[in-house]
């Protein structure tokens, strides 16, 4: 499940304007007394009435106060050029005029028999606009000085919100629609009595319809000053029909989508037979997740997932009888799972990597360095302090963390919660974060995003906190400054630009580890309904729900939905898309789904990979696959430590064991029987601050042993 900490902030941080007497002018006309093209034609021959309640008397009759009727004056010339600043002011002094919530939705109504017809041949996918509820077209011609608008929808209330938008922008330069906010719409406050899913969907559309129209202002812009259309981000286009690469990356991330079958039954047979089970990351090479994909359909223990399912998964293969474990997957994967298959009882089970090299992460390393062992000294001398650490690091670094610090690991999923309930039980703590700086700016973010909340929308999101907690929390919370994802790292400015030009309507996703332009950018679109900020597993399930409301519509539809994580997770994407789509009659209405990569140029050379050129010269390190790399100055378009997980290896690994002769000494995981500093057993005390975040997950709240350990370093570090 999302994380609920962000759902609710995202709501609360975007909403209809509570006060219903807004700053309004009487001396000035309402909206449709003037000459708004194109709804010139229809809005010329009204003349609105409005009988506005006096300052003095908020509670003056609340029966509809607003009545159309036939005008025998035109609008004066002047009105005509007026700016869309001057037409939203009377817009919204129109509607925040009406006290009562039905009338601003019959005034609204009103407004959708004025919009202009919209030609059946203009309702195209290519006009659809992606995240509204109902069915809205927009179709918009310029010169590249002027805007000129026409929309449509099937919902009358959809209508009526198009009407006022193009009732303010139609004629305006690209410019002034670039200046306009949607919470300027929200002031009117139209949110009739349909509850807070209603409410939301409602200022969901105002938004989504008003970004569509930015976007094609922003095309303007570009074309009227002669720049070159900006080249599209590579993409695959999952139909019924099949699949669709655009672009020569989408390409190769398509290749092994449909596997060689002689490949999958050579797995499937080694498996049955001696009864291996298989874990792997969504970050897994795409051939590799291709095979192990198609061969689950023939043997169910197989799991695809984020790092913190993979443990629990190979303890349910161990149960139903596997011998074996194979971890595709970095080395502290490899690791966790054998401690906690020791944990619970599977010692004699088999676990192996996929490398006799080192598997690592840039992620996990940087929390093993003398730098993060001086941040938890640090947080050693401020009691009482929490270590939250991210679940992407070695038990080892957990261990020596926890025995310096109080420690409980979280994810991206559930570490705001884990901190804001931590808080809540010791409420003078120091919380210490890390390693992820990303992550950690982030949450600092999001905290003071929190912290403009008013006290009852705060304790939605947690009911033991409240404006004044909160801002407690950011002054108690550090973060470690020095760590990051290598692959997460490459969502920088460049790609955000690029996003904000060509892909602004689009639905959104990025993982809670990308930097804080991406998160950002992230964040709004979640905010109106277009985005999911969190981990693997939120941004596959927030696309899968995406398509199962598209096909509950039954109407032709194409989504389309930009990756803000590893290239890798597009192999469980386009299975499950496919399974949804499989699903569908023939006959029914057409739906598309297309991923986009957003691939920084550094992440793709065009220099020939055979060694003729000096590597220091290439702007990325080519990866196992061609097209794929890092850039020499940071960041990746996938993972290349993921990437050592090769079929090749999973089948040698297999067909070797058992591995009576030794030969694949050099493939099993590691069983950490090192001690710590304090003389315990590394795998124990590593795995105490995961069974923290298990309570924390099962009941909401912190364990008794921990805040007793919180307390007690505190105890001991005042005698």
């Amino acid at each position: 499940m999302e994380s609920a900490a962000l759902s609710a902030i995202s709501r609360h941080l975007l909403r209809p304007s509570s006060n219903p007497h807004h700053n309004s002018t009487s001396e000035i006309l309402p909206l449709r007394s003037f000459n708004v093209a194109p709804l010139r034609r229809r809005f010329n021959s009204l003349s609105t009435k409005c009988h506005h309640a006096s300052s003095g008397n908020s509670s003056a009759n609340p029966s509809f106060s607003c009545s159309a009727v036939a005008s025998d004056t035109a609008a004066p010339a002047s009105d005509n050029v007026s700016t869309p600043q001057l037409r939203l002011r009377r817009l919204v002094d129109e509607f925040v005029s009406l006290e009562e919530p039905l009338d601003r939705v019959k005034l609204l109504l009103e407004y959708a028999t004025s919009l202009p017809f919209f030609p059946a041949s203009a309702r195209v996918l290519s006009n659809r606009v992606m995240g509204c509820t109902a069915q809205v077209w927009l179709s918009v011609s310029t010169d590249g000085y002027t805007m000129q608008f026409s929309a449509d929808s099937d919902s009358e209330i959809t209508r009526g919100y198009c009407a006022c938008l193009i009732a303010v922008l139609d004629g305006a330069s690209p410019e002034e629609v670039l200046k306009m906010h949607p919470e300027d719409f929200a002031e009117l406050n139209v949110v009739g009595s349909s509850g807070k899913g209603g409410v939301q969907s409602r200022v969901n559309t105002w938004h989504n319809v008003l970004i569509a129209m930015q976007k094609r202002a922003k095309a303007a812009i570009a074309e009227r000053e002669g720049r070159p259309p900006v080249d599209p981000f590579p993409s695959l286009v999952i139909s019924p029909g099949g699949i669709q690469a655009q672009g020569s990356y989408a390409e190769a991330q398509a290749m092994f989508l449909s596997p060689v079958e002689s490949k999958i039954k050579e797995l499937v047979s080694v498996l049955k037979e001696k009864q291996i089970g298989v874990v792997a990351h969504f970050y897994m090479d795409p051939e590799v997740q291709g095979i192990l994909t198609a061969a689950k359909m023939h043997w169910p223990h197989i799991h695809i997932s984020d790092s913190l399912v993979m443990a629990d998964s190979a303890v349910k293969m161990a149960e139903a009888g596997c011998r074996y474990i194979t971890v595709l997957g970095v080395d502290f994967m490899s690791e966790n799972v054998r401690a906690i298959l020791d944990q619970a009882g599977f010692e004699k089970v088999g676990v192996y990597r996929m490398s006799d090299a080192q598997i690592g992460c840039s992620l996990a390393d940087a929390a093993s360095s003398e730098s993060y062992v001086q941040f938890l000294d640090n947080a050693s001398k401020s009691p009482p302090s929490l270590h939250v650490i991210y679940i992407n690091t070695s038990l080892e670094t957990k261990a020596h963390g926890h025995e310096l610090v109080p420690t409980i690991t979280c994810t991206s999923s559930n570490v705001v919660q884990t901190i804001l309930q931590a808080f809540a039980q010791v409420p003078d703590l120091n919380v210490w974060y890390g390693p992820d700086s990303y992550m950690g700016a982030n949450i600092a973010e999001l905290f003071q995003q929190m912290a403009a909340l008013s006290d009852e929308e705060i304790k939605e999101i947690h009911p033991g906190h409240d404006r004044k907690s909160i801002k407690l929390v950011l002054s108690r919370l550090h973060y470690y400054q020095d760590g990051n994802c290598i692959v997460h790292d490459m969502f920088g400015h460049e790609v955000v630009e690029k996003i904000k030009e060509l892909y602004c309507d689009s639905y959104l996703t990025a993982h809670f580890e990308v930097p804080g332009e991406m998160f950002a950018l992230a964040m709004e679109a979640k905010r109106r309904g277009m985005g999911v900020v969190g981990s693997t597993q939120n941004i596959l399930d927030f696309i899968k729900n995406r398509v199962k409301e598209a096909l509950d519509r039954n109407v032709a539809e194409h989504l389309q939905f930009v990756l803000g994580t590893e290239s890798g997770m597009i192999t469980s994407i386009v299975a499950a898309v496919r399974e949804l789509l499989g699903k569908r009659g023939t006959g029914s209405p057409k739906v598309e789904v297309e991923i986009v990569f957003p691939v920084s140029s550094d992440s793709v050379s065009t220099a020939p990979v055979d060694g003729s050129h000096d590597v220091a010269s290439l702007g990325v390190v080519p990866g196992v696959v061609a097209g794929e790399g890092c850039s020499i100055h940071g960041g990746c378009a996938s993972c290349p430590y993921m990437k050592m997980n090769s079929l090749r290896s999973l089948l040698r690994v297999c067909h070797q064991v058992p591995d009576e002769g030794g030969i694949l000494s050099a493939f099993q995981a590691s069983r950490l029987n090192v001690k710590t500093p304090l003389g315990r057993s590394v795998a124990d005390v590593g795995c105490e601050p995961i069974l923290h975040m298990r309570h924390f997950q099962a009941t909401g709240k912190l364990p008794d042993k921990l805040v007793d350990q919180i307390l007690g370093k505190n105890a001991e570090s005042m005698s």
